[in-house]
């Protein structure tokens, strides 16, 4: 009888976690399951110096005040604009972390986006979308430094609920909480 490489044995735990804490959207109303009865998200901005470690879910409900803080962080920081930043988007990084099982905080290369810094973005890169879910304060763009971007994208795909962008020359993922699909950017 052949006994198992730790290797098979990861990748088999890997797969049966992935399988069974994969979040799964229910219709568009962005419930997420498998996330955990406390949700939390850690957020940094070198580019502000602002960092953001919030529990925002606990036990079914959204805290309104830990939404607001979250917003506040991924405002425009060109135009200090702020809107309501999409709780589903929240989830979806949450569930991604949790996937990929580390503490690290998220690198925010970019959250929300004004209409003015979105067009600023377009005139210096044609890969900007002119109707980018930024606009509407439902995307990121995200780095870790203990995980690759393929192994950042693979885990988001995995959560099967929105859009995943890997950029490897930019080396950061998107997720949005858009339509189900990747690209390559």
């Amino acid at each position: 009888m052949n006994t198992p490489s730790r290797r098979d044995v990861l990748a088999g735990i890997f797969s049966t976690a992935v399988a069974t804490a994969a979040p799964v959207y229910a219709n568009a109303a962005g419930f997420l399951r498998g996330a955990g009865d406390i949700r939390r998200v850690r957020l940094r901005s070198t580019r502000t110096g602002e960092s953001v470690d919030t529990i925002y879910w606990v036990e079914g409900k959204y805290i309104p005040e830990a939404l607001s803080e979250i917003s506040w962080f991924m405002r425009d920081w060109r135009q200090n604009e702020v809107i309501q930043y999409d709780h589903r988007n929240i989830d979806i990084m949450a569930a991604t972390l949790k996937l990929m099982d580390t503490e690290e905080a998220y690198h925010v290369v970019s959250g929300y986006r004004s209409p003015a810094t979105n067009a600023l973005l377009r005139q210096r890169n044609g890969g900007v979308a002119q109707n980018s879910y930024h606009l509407r304060g439902m995307a990121a763009d995200l780095k870790l430094s203990s995980r690759s971007i393929s192994q950042m994208a693979k885990a988001a795909v995995a959560c099967n609920a929105g859009g995943v962008g890997k950029y490897g020359r930019s080396n950061f993922v998107h997720m949005d909480c858009g339509p189900i699909r990747t690209w390559r950017g």
